[in-house]
């Protein structure tokens, strides 16, 4: 028997009143009823409320402790009155009479509490984090999370996956997101780079003869923070499998996702069976490539509308001559909403930096008419033609924007989520997945105009090598895949380009020569020439996983101990400056502004 505890605080119920028992955790929270004072004793586990007489000689001791002391109880079990058993908590029909106690750490004044799940500054929260993470939600999501991982690990392995870790420490990446540098001591003027992610490596090991490897991965990458991206460091549930093609990794991939979601959520699930929605169909339904199926609003292409001569909207008409396009929502039976419903979300999309969000309603008296500022720019025959292209029906409302394809995407993705949102359309107890496929292998670079990759350069083209169109790069798809849930990316994957001689004229077509492909990815090519299999793989992003289980909306209530939007990590004070002894040993200095 440990001298610290016989049962954490979550065990003891009516079957152990009685008993001598020893209890040691945190003061949770104290209640003064003047001649009794409850002690409510929380641990990792769970809390039991502990009493004590005024007439004890500590009970002063007791009254006077600061919460978040921690303490050693001894005391007996004693079952509650009926009238005060606490249902809600595990220990809820007991407490425990304090015959004596012990003070194992002194806790000084908090600087937040911890009994309850207030909202506090980020700053403060961080910065003492150690208290943040003994709070109730904080705490069960930082559990739920070990819980997953070792779930993972418990189905990789029955799925024949066999676990390695890739090295941390490796070379630059000439492609993605920026590296974290690290300086060699023993090789001067030379730097490892931090992995964005294990990607040559797995295929490294896959080109070794190992068949299926799995890893939970530390990934590194010097980006800016987002509510769903961490800005240095994040884990993803990093995978690789040999002589596969696309539908294997969805089968593995969708089948853990499903068992992950029913044994650690009670949200549904809306497919069991994830759609696989081509790039350019979700981009021209959904104007975005993570989209959320529980929104049941789509978006059409009415372009053509602003072609007729019959449509007499000319702010329109001219920019689609001028090469912009038009997109549209619609509504469904709103005809009876407020004229301020529609006006509120014209001028939301005007402070969204657009011009505003142009709208009527689809009205019949004798012939189809359109109720709205726009409406009457509009003939019969060409609300029948809208109503044709998008379904709409008498009483449904349309939305539309007209500008450069880019800004309208972007404006009409926000659009649909936002109308959506105030429509009430979206199920909050569900999970709705989907695969993205069919990306293009390439895409025009915004800046310089020449060809670039669009998504990863190791692909495999969705074309025979001797089929390739050299001269229409733009039209060449790639076996590239997202995974996505609830308008959330969880990862991209593909099926790898195992072939050095096709990699050499691919990357050809992005501007590098033979040369280049030879430096920069010296090890890759090195080890495909020596008899690669065919291989694919994904690797989902296990803190984007748990933030959707948690129902939480920004990855830092699901991350130990994460850094602020500044890649700033202010309890342990880093970065930091080192010492000239440190940098002299590095062959380094530093360069003040």
């Amino acid at each position: 028997m440990s001298k610290y505890r016989t049962h954490n605080c979550s065990e003891l119920t009516g079957n152990n009143s009685g008993e001598n028992v020893i209890l040691s955790g945190w003061v949770h929270k104290k209640r003064d009823h003047g001649n009794l004072l409850f002690i409510d004793l929380r641990d990792n586990y769970g809390t039991t409320q502990c009493i004590i007489e005024k007439d004890k000689p500590f009970f002063k001791e007791l009254e006077k402790m600061q919460l978040e002391s921690v303490i050693k109880i001894i005391g007996v079990v004693n079952k509650r009155a009926p009238e005060t058993i606490n249902k809600g908590l595990k220990t809820g029909e007991i407490e425990i009479n304090i015959k004596s106690y012990e003070m194992l750490g002194t806790c000084k004044e908090l600087p937040l509490p911890v009994f309850s799940d207030q909202e506090y500054s980020e700053e403060i929260r961080l910065k003492y984090r150690f208290l943040d993470l003994r709070r109730k939600k904080i705490h069960s999501n930082i559990l739920l999370r070990s819980k997953v991982i070792s779930f993972i690990r418990e189905e990789m392995n029955k799925n024949g996956f066999v676990e390695f870790q890739t090295p941390i420490l490796t070379s630059s990446s000439p492609e993605g997101a920026r590296d974290f540098i690290v300086p060699s001591r023993l090789n001067p003027g030379k730097f490892y780079a931090l992995p964005q992610a294990p990607q040559q490596f797995k295929q490294l090991i896959m080109v070794s003869g190992f068949d299926k490897y799995f890893q939970i991965a530390p990934c590194f990458r010097d980006e800016d923070a987002r509510a769903d991206r961490s800005p240095g460091e994040f884990y993803q549930l990093d995978l690789e499998m040999s002589f596969v093609e696309q539908e294997d990794v969805f089968s593995v991939v969708e089948s853990l996702m499903i068992k992950i979601f029913k044994k650690f959520s009670d949200k549904k699930l809306l497919f069991e069976k994830f759609p696989r929605i081509p790039y350019e169909e979700t981009m021209l339904k959904y104007a975005t490539d993570k989209p959320d199926l529980r929104n049941p609003l789509e978006i059409f292409d009415l372009t053509s509308i602003f072609e007729r001569k019959d449509v007499k909207f000319d702010i329109f008409k001219n920019l689609v001559k001028s090469g912009s396009i038009v997109r549209a929502i619609i509504t469904k039976n709103t005809k009876n909403k407020p004229r301020s419903f529609f006006d509120n979300f014209d001028k939301w999309a005007k402070s969204e930096g657009a011009s505003g969000l142009a709208y009527f309603t689809f009205e019949k008296n004798k012939d189809i008419e359109a109720k709205g500022p726009v409406g009457k720019f509009f003939s019969t025959e060409a609300l029948n033609e809208i109503m044709k292209i998008t379904g709409a029906n008498i009483g449904d409302s349309i939305f539309f924007s007209c500008d450069k394809e880019a800004n309208v995407l972007q404006l009409m993705s926000s659009a649909r989520d936002k109308i959506a949102y105030d429509l009430n359309l979206i199920d909050a107890n569900t999970f709705a997945f989907c695969w993205i496929v069919d990306y293009p292998m390439y895409e025009t670079d915004k800046v310089t105009g020449k060809i670039k990759f669009s998504h990863n350069p190791f692909s495999m083209p969705q074309v025979e090598e001797d089929k390739l169109d050299l001269k229409n790069p733009l039209k060449i798809k790639a076996y590239q895949y997202d995974i996505v849930c609830n308008g959330i990316e969880l990862s991209s994957g593909a099926i790898r380009n195992h072939k050095p001689e096709l990699m050499y004229k691919l990357f050809e077509i992005a501007g590098y020569k033979k040369n280049d492909v030879d430096e920069k990815f010296k090890g890759m090519i090195n080890a495909l020439s020596f008899g690669a299999p065919p291989h694919g793989g994904i690797a989902p992003g296990i803190d984007r996983i748990i933030m959707l289980l948690a129902g939480e909306k920004n990855i830092r209530e699901v991350t130990l101990f994460p850094m602020n939007q500044n890649a700033q990590d202010l309890m342990m004070n880093a970065p930091s400056e080192i010492s000239e002894k440190q940098l002299k040993e590095l062959n380094l200095s530093t360069k003040k502004k």
